[in-house]
């Protein structure tokens, strides 16, 4: 076996990481344009600290971001010029900017009409994510984002209106993006915030329920409307490690990547696993259900299984072992056979092809990794150009890893589109200077610069890879 001839090669990012122009084409404002940079990020994130509005205190980096909104024939062309085959972007609040709306934003379907044209002029498959971290403010105010059911009605709306406007010009959808941040970042990925002493394990599952009914929706939705149409579901994913050969340290692995797997589990699979309702039972969690959902969920599940990668994960039994670092957003115990990015995410390429073992084996669905790059400081010369050989490196190691898990292990694997492929905000840290891109913008953390774009030294060798299919890799 080896790469397929339409392997989709490409790159992803987010509307809230790049568009900018929060408020223009009668947009709505998104959770995320409102989270600060700064000291309350992490505790707004996590909806320890409920903030609904915007404040001239701070600084909120998402509302301009890289202005992709009016650089996107640039951006794409440059996208072109790399021979991307695939694009991954996203969509909400510009085309139903409350989220309650009778009636579409019709600006805003104009304005992905035209992303989308864009795409397709160079040959570039869209692949869209309907929600990444993006849920309409006005929602959370009213309703308690998905904490409520109606949020259901909402999504199943959303996506009856960009199923049938865009239905001969995307093929492949995502339903959420890393759904299983939900219970990590409970308000920049969903919308919730909490109220002291409330049971917040009731309130994320509960919530994670209503994201299931409605991923299900709308792969029911999607397959009446255009039944060439491929719905993926999306996870923060990588294999998670025991410290030791300890059984109690590998039975806490276990438990680990069951806590993330769940969600896929219901997604791929068409109902609750028994290790999640005995789970439920413990934690005296009673998830609410309507007539008809399991049947919804069991006859609706996904066509293919997508996921980031950005390294993988150690944990222990062991109270002691307590050294963490960081890995998207997850804590993680330090592994001393890993090496770390400037953020302290530990770099595993052979991980990635744990990673795709483990979903194949699982699942026995075609794959898609959506997500993978290295946040890195990039330092210009004057021309704006970047020696980012240490990019070159982890992606290229990184694609070698996939492509032996399809050659030697028979993994099927649709494509491969590395994150932030322009610089863009970081969800993380809110900043610019953590930098994903093959291509530099002129931006800094607190949003000064020109916007302008420039080519690093990974643009070519991308697009080497890419015409090569994956078989030049120097």
């Amino acid at each position: 076996m080896s790469l397929r001839k339409d392997f989709l090669w490409g790159g992803a990012t987010a509307a809230n990481q790049v568009e900018g122009g929060y408020l223009e084409g009668n947009k709505g404002l998104s959770i995320i344009d409102v989270v600060p940079a700064g000291k309350d990020r992490v505790a707004v994130k996590k909806g320890k600290m409920r903030m609904l509005e915007c404040d001239d205190q701070y600084f909120y980096p998402s509302h301009e971001a890289i202005d992709f909104y009016h650089h996107y024939k640039e951006d794409i062309a440059l996208f072109a010029e790399m021979g991307f085959k695939c694009y991954r972007l996203s969509i909400w609040t510009r085309i139903f900017p409350n989220g309650d709306e009778v009636q579409p934003n019709e600006e805003g379907l104009k304005f992905y009409d035209k992303v989308l044209d864009e795409c397709l002029k160079y040959g570039i498959e869209p692949l869209v994510t309907i929600t990444h971290f993006d849920v309409p403010v006005h929602l959370v105010k009213t309703i308690d984002s998905w904490r409520s059911r109606k949020m259901v009605d909402h999504y199943e709306k959303l996506c009856e209106t960009i199923f049938t406007r865009y239905k001969d010009k995307v093929k492949y959808w995502l339903t959420f993006n890393e759904i299983n941040m939900l219970l990590h970042l409970p308000f920049s990925s969903s919308g919730l915030v909490f109220e002291e002493g409330e049971n917040e394990e009731a309130v994320k599952y509960q919530a994670a329920h209503h994201q299931l009914v409605a991923s299900a929706k709308a792969t029911e939705i999607a397959h009446r409307i255009n039944p060439e149409f491929k719905i993926g579901c999306m996870l923060a994913g990588a294999s998670i490690y025991p410290y030791t050969c300890d059984p109690e340290d590998i039975w806490k692995a276990m438990g680990r990547d069951r806590e993330h797997y769940f969600f896929v589990d219901v997604q791929s699979r068409g109902e609750y696993p028994n290790y999640a309702k005995k789970m439920f039972e413990r934690m005296n969690i009673n998830i609410k259900m309507e007539d008809g959902d399991e049947e919804l969920l069991k006859n609706n599940t996904v066509d293919f299984v997508s996921f980031s990668y950005y390294g993988s994960r150690l944990t222990s039994a062991d109270p002691e072992k307590n050294t963490q670092t960081a890995a998207n957003l997850f804590p993680t115990l330090r592994n001393p056979y890993l090496n770390t990015s400037e953020w302290g995410w530990q770099i595993d390429p052979l991980g990635l092809r744990i990673t795709l073992n483990a979903l194949y084996d699982r699942y026995q669905k075609p794959l898609f990794i959506v997500e993978n790059g290295l946040g890195a400081i990039d330092t210009p010369d004057e021309n704006g150009y970047i020696e980012d050989d240490y990019r070159i490196d982890y992606i290229r190691e990184h694609i070698k890893a996939f492509k032996v898990a399809v050659e030697e292990d028979g993994v099927d694997l649709l494509g491969y589109t590395t994150w932030g492929c322009i610089d863009l905000v970081s969800a993380s840290t809110g900043e610019m200077s953590k930098r994903y891109g093959f291509i530099y913008v002129d931006r800094d953390d607190a949003g000064n610069g020109t916007m302008r774009r420039s080519k690093k030294k990974s643009f070519n060798w991308y697009k080497k890879v890419i015409s090569s299919n994956g078989e030049e890799l120097e």
